[in-house]
């Protein structure tokens, strides 16, 4: 081996077959946590979804096994078994061993098709501690065993003469890889059932099964509306604003073939706007092309349509983009046979020629849309009218909050207590309910490093709320001038996390039932408006203890009844004792009553506290969420606790 000061030949390392997946398995999945760990099941389902896409499948099914395996199967073609030419061997072998290889490289054998980069199965192979494939096609049954990226079985090939076709695939990740406990199931099944209804609401030829073998219990989706069911489902728990919902589709040629653009759209009450993105049926979460091609064609469509056929006085309103928006929930789902993608996991969409297939079509048939249903496009116009008027006053606002500058202590008396350090990633701060709370979390901070801001009351319900009185709310206006980082989903609003000034912003609530809502408005408000401050994992929520137990020099802080009931007996049991009276339980009514220094030992010092990082696993999910729990319908809210508080009680008994 050659010594630190020389770069040589036998420096440079050749990984073999799929080392290098196993070795940065990240680039092939995104990360070895959860989220990592249910893309290899989405990267099986691609190829299924794939099959339905193709004309060749109509029936998907998902078994979640007892072993925590999970097998998944189609009844499309059934993965090639005849022997590659090139290397000699059946071609599923190939697939399975080597990084891009598979039918999807041209357009012959899947005219679309999600998985592009012929690395799906094989990266699954590669972080798998055992994969089993099975295939049924030409009157053979075939099955082999494979681990860790290579074949561990010579295939069983029996013939059947049997005319059903498919492909089943039956997989146990590899522990090696992924950090998980094999004693409790390791897959979210809420995030795969969450992600299939998505599948069947965009391929509304399929129908999907899920089994789960641990609970039992079984779902099937199947949606012959497609994507205006979709939306239908997305505003199940707002009031639409129009009951029609615009349902848009053309296609035009590209090179390889043909690209399919589908859209449909229906505007609500509310003030947040949705937008889905899809390529090929897969979520591009940060959009792309396509959705730059809907929104440019919406706010052009609407102001022509003003122009032309609304009354005099409009003739000179211009209309923004976020004008548009409001209140809309729209899907933009494009067909192409070459989509360009940022990376393996599919975030964004490239191609520069969607974003004008895209503009043109909307522009063509939402146009048609509006002028044949002239009492919907007035609503239309309206809603987005008093959204511009709303915008105007924000803009207002927001300058407001730009002059006002964090760093003139002056203009924020009584409020922020700023830490000393101008290093954001050693810095937190706490946004603490109340000024007796934020009084005590005051004194007994360490001023180094920890920042108090008191919120006065509760802030204002932003889901209820247009952005104008959003960014008016005094509480609202001081924790984004505190954190300095801006506001995100507004226009000309870059919400810039480099320039947030604490890298760990934690939410400091009672743990009673005036606490939580505090916690769930500033939840509420944070997903709509600083989203990115949770993507990057710098949003938590500190735990404050319910008990202190205390007998002679022992002291103990405890977070539940539970928690309390066990560590009684563990301190009976430690000093023999006949009961737990001598035991002294106090028990906390808030922050407000804890002085400082216990405030700092049980909530606030790194080395005692415990502190919950705020992330989301499935962003349609949460957002449905919000709107049953945050919105404006009183009824769906009403069914969504007392479903809650029933499972609850299920679970506790």
């Amino acid at each position: 081996m050659s010594d630190n000061n020389n770069y040589d030949a036998e420096d440079i390392q050749v990984l073999k077959g799929l080392e290098g997946v196993r070795k940065r398995p990240a680039m092939y999945i995104g990360d070895t946590g959860k989220r990592g760990l249910h893309h290899l099941i989405f990267e099986v389902l691609d190829n299924s979804v794939d099959e339905a896409l193709a004309g060749y499948a109509d029936n998907i099914g998902i078994i979640f096994n007892k072993d925590n395996s999970i097998q998944i199967s189609d009844n499309g073609r059934g993965i090639p078994i005849d022997n590659h030419p090139e290397f000699g061997k059946p071609a599923v072998e190939v697939i399975m061993e080597h990084l891009h290889s598979g039918g999807k490289f041209d357009s012959k054998s899947y005219k679309i098709s999600g998985g592009l980069h012929g690395v799906g199965l094989s990266v699954v192979n590669a972080l798998t501690e055992w994969m089993i494939v099975e295939i049924n096609r030409d009157g053979i049954f075939y099955k082999q065993k494979f681990s860790r990226g290579e074949k561990v079985s010579q295939p069983e090939i029996i013939k059947t003469g049997d005319k059903t076709t498919g492909t089943k695939i039956t997989f146990y990740p590899d522990n090696k890889i992924f950090d998980f406990n094999p004693k409790e199931a390791i897959f979210n099944i809420s995030i795969i059932i969450s992600r299939i209804r998505e599948l069947a609401f965009l391929t509304p030829q399929a129908k999907f099964e899920i089994y789960n073998a641990i609970t039992e219990e079984e779902e099937e989706f199947y949606y012959e509306g497609g994507i205006k069911e979709f939306i239908e489902y997305l505003n199940k728990d707002k009031k639409p604003l129009h009951e029609d919902i615009i349902y848009i589709n053309g296609s035009s040629e590209v090179d390889n073939g043909e690209a399919q653009i589908e859209v449909a759209m229906q505007y609500n009450q509310g003030y947040q706007s949705n937008l889905l993105s899809y390529c090929n049926t897969i979520n591009t979460v940060e959009h792309g092309t396509h959705t730059t091609g809907f929104k440019s064609a919406l706010t052009r469509t609407v102001n022509s349509y003003i122009e032309n056929n609304m009354q005099k006085k409009y003739k000179d309103i211009v209309l923004s983009g976020s004008d548009t928006l409001e209140g809309l929930s729209a899907i933009i789902s494009v067909k192409h046979p070459d989509p360009q993608f940022e990376s393996q996991t599919k975030i964004k969409l490239g191609n520069p020629e969607v974003r004008q297939i895209t503009s043109q079509i909307v522009n063509d048939k939402l146009t048609q849309f509006l002028e044949e249903n002239p009492q919907t496009a007035k609503k239309i116009i309206l809603k987005t009218l008093n959204a511009k008027k709303a915008r105007e006053a924000a803009q207002k606002a927001r300058l407001l909050i730009r002059r006002k500058s964090v760093l003139d202590s002056a203009r924020m008396p009584g409020k922020l207590a700023d830490c000393s350090s101008n290093d954001p990633t050693e810095c937190e701060i706490f946004i603490v309910e109340g000024d007796s709370a934020g009084g005590s979390a005051k004194q007994g901070r360490d001023r180094t490093y920890q920042a108090i801001l008191p919120l006065r009351g509760k802030i204002l319900n932003v889901e209820k709320a247009r952005l104008d009185k959003i960014l008016q709310n005094n509480e609202i206006q001081s924790i984004i001038k505190a954190l300095g980082a801006g506001i995100h989903n507004v226009e000309e609003e870059e919400y810039n996390i480099e320039k947030l000034r604490y890298h760990r912003v934690i939410i400091f609530c009672d743990a009673d039932i005036d606490g939580h809502h505090i916690e769930t408005l500033l939840l509420t408000f944070f997903f709509r408006f600083m989203r990115p401050l949770i993507d990057n994992g710098y949003l938590y929520m500190a735990v404050p203890p319910l008990y202190e137990l205390k007998y002679k020099k022992t002291k103990l802080y405890v977070f539940t009844d539970k928690e309390k009931e066990e560590k009684l007996k563990e301190l009976e049991k430690k000093y023999n004792l006949k009961n737990t009276d001598s035991i002294k339980v106090k028990r906390f009514k808030g922050l407000g009553e804890m002085n400082p220094d216990e405030l700092y030992d049980t909530t606030m010092d790194r080395k005692t506290r415990v502190l919950k990082k705020i992330i989301y696993e499935d962003f349609l999910e949460n957002d449905l969420i919000f709107t049953k729990l945050m919105g404006k319908e009183v009824k769906s809210r009403k069914k969504f606790i007392i479903q809650h508080y029933n499972d609850v009680n299920m679970l506790d008994i």
